[in-house]
């Protein structure tokens, strides 16, 4: 693993501290970056959130939480000594100017030149709000930064009164869009394997590529979530962030440098340039899905329905068909697709390169499959180049389909960060390269929007599948169509 470098000390406020997220994620994320010797020993970490707790009733609660979440992990008990000693706790009601503050306030350290480091891990539309109340208990300073979760609204509309609440209060250099897939070493990895090896950037295009797949599959219900989910369903929740960002990162054109807004200007680029979809598209070049009841991770469970408590045409699945117009990409489909109790949890990318002009194999030519790269970002992080190769041996020329493969947990034996270990160390630099800007989000908005607004004029079909399977038949017939299928095994 890379030298591990130490950042500026920080006080770090998580809003929302009794919450899934920040007991599940945040806690061991800035416990790891304590452990590593990354977090420097003035640091401070301070809970905020309605419920009554005292800082040594917190710690004890983060502590059972971090026993549940990682209970295959071992503590280094001195080094959660430590990391105790730096968390505090104040009972704050978020959405008053006068829910205690003042209380949170006195955690802080005085020092204005010390970083602070505000994480909203609450619904968006205290966003807002919370900002305001910050800022008029005297919080702010001019090393302070902001920390928002997706989703940033539920529309166009409801982003941009997002981010017009939060921009009242803050800057944009301030602004810390989270989209964890960004923290991700595959996702990261992208761009270096794009621009930094010549087998690649040459036939990174239409001319070479025949198209790309793009998947985040769950196996995982609404569960509890379900109320929440009903209001958005997987095209807000997934595809306006997770997949546009993956397809961002695969389309993007070469940016001159590294910098945050080099990056950011080209993804921005591909937004724009992603083909609007029409009412008469949607039919043929989407699918939306709701799972029944099946079996799914060797259990079985309920239907979506069943969770929720009532009917719904909420979509728990989509496969979409998409094009960017520009001189790289015409013609060739992106293919997306997400959703909840699939057959497996994964993530991944799959380029699938044009077949050979002409075969010189003679019979076994319809055993000829292409050059594909799949780039898995979860469960296990790594990449596979397939080839066609000779089978050794006697007896004529017999080809099989093989990998070259590289596996981060086979190559890179030490533990490295995760995702949200990664962040935050990146906000307490003030990195903005791995976070979404303003344009950026509502650019993502926009296009969907647009396909919403085909959905509902096409009255376009919420179509069943069997949890535990990959999504309803609809799908395979979206690539089925054009003579293609989705590429599930390697």
């Amino acid at each position: 693993m890379a030298k591990l470098l130490p950042v500026d000390p920080f006080d770090c406020v998580v809003l929302g501290a009794t919450g899934d997220l920040a007991l599940r994620k945040l806690m061991p994320a800035l416990y790891h970056r304590w452990r590593d010797g990354q977090a420097p020993e003035s640091s401070r970490i301070i809970g905020g959130s309605r419920t009554e707790l005292t800082s040594e009733a917190y710690r004890t609660l983060v502590r059972e939480k971090f026993e549940e979440f990682h209970s295959k992990e071992a503590i280094d008990e001195e080094a959660w000594a430590g990391f105790a000693e730096r968390i505090f706790y104040a009972p704050v009601n978020l959405g008053e100017a006068d829910g205690g503050w003042d209380k949170l306030g006195g955690l802080l350290d005085n020092d204005e030149a010390k970083r602070r480091v505000f994480y909203l891990a609450l619904p968006p539309g205290l966003y807002g709000q919370v900002c305001a109340n910050i800022v008029g208990a005297g919080l702010k300073t001019e090393r302070t930064s902001i920390v928002l979760e997706k989703p940033i609204g539920s529309d166009l509309e409801s982003a941009r009164e997002i981010n017009d609440a939060v921009g009242a209060n803050f800057a944009e250099h301030q602004v810390f869009r989270i989209d964890h897939y960004l923290g991700k070493e595959t996702v990261q990895n992208l761009l270096i394997l794009r621009f930094a090896n010549s087998l690649f950037e040459p036939v990174w295009n239409a001319n070479a590529i025949d198209h790309v797949q793009i998947t985040v599959a769950e196996s995982i219900g609404s569960g509890g979530r379900a109320g929440y989910y009903d209001k958005s369903g997987a095209l807000r929740d997934m595809v306006q962030n997770h997949l546009l960002q993956l397809l961002c990162l695969v389309a993007m054109e070469p940016p001159f440098d590294v910098a945050a807004d080099t990056v950011r200007d080209e993804k921005i680029k591909v937004l724009r340039a992603l083909r609007r979809m029409t009412p008469a598209m949607a039919k043929e070049a989407s699918v939306r899905g709701q799972y029944t009841a099946g079996v799914a991770d060797g259990k079985a469970v309920q239907s979506y329905e069943e969770e929720l408590g009532r009917a719904s045409d909420t979509e728990t699945f989509v496969a979409l068909k998409v094009f960017i117009d520009n001189w790289r990409w015409a013609g060739a489909p992106f293919y997306l697709r997400t959703g909840k109790r699939m057959s497996a949890r994964r993530s991944e990318i799959v380029i699938q390169f044009k077949n050979v002009a002409h075969s010189i194999v003679g019979p076994d030519a319809d055993r000829l499959r292409p050059t594909r790269l799949v780039i898995r970002l979860q469960p296990d992080e790594g990449m596979k180049l397939l080839l066609m190769t000779k089978e050794p041996g006697p007896g004529g020329l017999r080809l099989r389909y093989v990998p070259l493969n590289l596996s981060y947990a086979e190559t890179f034996t030490e533990r490295y960060p995760d995702a949200y270990e990664r962040l935050l160390m990146a906000v307490v630099r003030g990195d903005l390269g791995l976070f979404m800007r303003r344009d950026e989000v509502e650019a993502a908005w926009t296009w969907v929007d647009g396909v919403l607004e085909a959905w509902s004029k096409d009255a376009t079909d919420t179509f069943n599948y069997t949890a535990g399977s990959d999504g309803p038949a609809q799908s395979v017939l979206l690539l089925d169509r054009d003579g293609r299928r989705w590429f599930d095994k390697v």
